[in-house]
């Protein structure tokens, strides 16, 4: 099946079963899951430069289900713009606001109930914040899913970066390098469909600071998709339970943090590994996305998500080379200010407009001023931008149901991908298979794909439409 055929499925899937499945989940949600779409003028840099923006809402879908709109501000503790800095002082963490007990049953249909609450034992972990050893059982186990699929022969890169390994970054576009040249495959989700729509995440949770962004995300009616650290999982594994059962999607970023080209392949398998396993663990369900930490990926480490079955999501690039980074992980260490990361997010948002899908922007939840700068200034921002946007979760805005996205609720058949020596042409490129040759995994081709919707439409298909 050719990309165009696959895209224009995704599109039919999503005008079919994007509206009944997002009000089944808003009637099984008192103040979150609806799609954001507001619009009224965009307030300028000098205005949000000395306080917190206003934010105007309107949602038709929170009406007709009886919820009013909530009209007590959430965030009102946000610091002035030009104080959120590196040295700016540590505010109070926000308690959870609900506990959800053994047995709880998710709002995702088909998903297992949530399974014992956590309880971290060390000696049965990695080392925190260390590349997860490759030593263990679990490891050996998990290496075995990569049987069957051709994981291509590509050199672990020096660090990650293109300046420490001029020889790699010479071959980025064979590898399929997107941190040296944006390069990204069919396999990649690197945006939202639909134009204007903004597929809305935070990174290198759970964090101390995450339940006060989930606080103000239930006052807008609004859903993310949380990229979650194997290592911060076992610190907060309430946190994780409360973004899964108020409807945020759910998904890997590794256990440690790591840039994964640099990574022997085992090393690969164990960083996913474990990250999945702690979700699995806290939660009870398996994610079918992934991110590479800091967008580091090629066409190894590409074949080996796939294979075990997750499918790698990178922010959005302009043809011109743009990405659509906030920069705001760079304001905890000092190198970025809290007015230079919105000036670029409010770049990001101009840079949208040109585009003619949707867009992915990196942003974050670790840290109080990432958060805040979220809260604050980023999606209020975005709620009050003309023209108006759409705000919406990665997985939703792609048309991909919410069964799909975990392992054990998932109904497609078509994934995780079967091997592709079955000649089966619905297998999309990077599969793997023993068919593939070894440079670029195959059916990976050299062609630079900046936004590409193929695995979408996998994702979101029924087996059978795909066999």
């Amino acid at each position: 099946m050719q990309l165009q055929a696959f895209v224009a499925l995704l599109s039919l899937l999503g005008a079919a079963n994007a509206n009944p499945e997002r009000h089944a989940r808003l009637a099984k949600r008192q103040n979150a899951g609806a799609v954001v779409t507001v619009g009224t003028s965009s307030a300028s840099s000098t205005s949000l430069s000395s306080s917190a923006p206003t934010t105007s809402f309107t949602s038709s879908t929170a009406s007709a289900l009886g919820s009013p709109v909530p009209t007590t501000p959430v965030g009102t503790t946000i610091p002035p713009l030009v104080n959120i800095t590196s040295g700016m002082a540590t505010p109070s963490t926000v308690p959870l606001s609900a506990t959800y007990s053994a047995g709880a049953t998710p709002l995702i249909s088909g998903a297992p109930v949530l399974p014992t609450p956590f309880v971290f034992q060390a000696a049965d972990w990695p080392t925190q914040d260390q590349i997860a050893p490759t030593d263990s059982d679990e490891v050996s186990e998990w290496m075995q899913e990569l049987n069957g699929f051709n994981i291509p022969d590509i050199t672990p890169t020096v660090d990650g970066t293109c300046v420490n390994d001029p020889a790699a970054a010479a071959e980025a576009a064979s590898r399929g390098w997107w941190t040296c040249g944006g390069y990204t495959r069919v396999t990649d989700i690197t945006a939202c469909p639909n134009k204007l729509t903004w597929g809305v995440s935070f990174d290198d949770g759970p964090g101390f600071y995450s339940m006060e962004l989930l606080d103000y995300l239930a006052s807008k009616n609004m859903t993310s998709t949380f990229f979650v650290i194997g290592s911060r999982i076992v610190e907060r594994p309430q946190v994780l339970v409360e973004e899964y059962m108020s409807g945020h999607e759910i998904a890997v970023h590794t256990w440690s943090h790591r840039p994964l080209t640099m990574l022997t392949t085992a090393q690969v398998v164990a960083e996913l590994g474990w990250a999945r396993k702690a979700i699995k663990d806290v939660i009870g369900v398996t994610p079918t996305l992934m991110r590479p930490p800091y967008g580091d990926i090629d066409d190894r480490v590409r074949a080996i998500s796939l294979a075990m079955g997750m499918v790698p999501v990178i922010w959005t690039s302009t043809g011109t080379g743009a990405t659509f980074d906030t920069n705001d992980w760079k304001v905890p260490g000092g190198d970025v200010t809290g007015p230079q990361s919105f000036a670029t997010f409010e770049a990001i948002l101009t840079n949208a407009t040109t585009l003619n899908t949707g867009f992915v922007v990196l942003e974050h939840d670790l840290y109080a001023q990432t958060v805040d700068l979220a809260i604050g200034y980023t999606l209020p921002a975005a709620m009050n931008f003309t023209p108006t946007l759409t705000l919406d979760s990665i997985g939703h805005c792609n048309g991909i149901p919410s069964t799909n996205l975990y392992r054990e609720s998932n109904q497609n058949t078509s994934f995780p991908y079967p091997n592709s020596t079955s000649g089966d042409t619905s297998v999309p490129s990077g599969s793997g298979g023993k068919g593939s040759t070894s440079a670029t995994s195959g059916t990976l081709s050299n062609a630079i794909m900046p936004i590409s919707m193929v695995v979408a439409s996998l994702l979101a298909a029924g087996g059978s439409l795909l066999m």
